[in-house]
């Protein structure tokens, strides 16, 4: 892709053309943009979701939760 002759530089700038590529398809890669960034979203909720669900099957009750975390020590981690 050509860019256009810069040798004189005292030309008209709608004369040189598209300095960049994909010229008109900014609404498009901004649409696609945000359907990945809620589509990331989405997926990262579902995630963290499925990663509490097995920490609690796995914890169980209040009761074993209390006891866990009250025999943790924070000097020695």
């Amino acid at each position: 892709m050509s860019t256009g002759s810069f040798e004189n530089w005292a030309g008209n700038i709608a004369d040189i053309g598209p300095i960049y590529p994909f010229v008109g398809a900014e609404g498009l890669l901004v649409l696609l943009g945000v359907a990945f960034w809620i589509a990331w979203h989405i997926w990262q909720l579902k995630q963290e979701a499925r990663v509490y669900r097995d920490e609690v099957q796995k914890v169980g009750d209040p009761d074993t939760l209390k006891k866990l975390v009250s025999s943790e020590d924070p000097k020695n981690p």
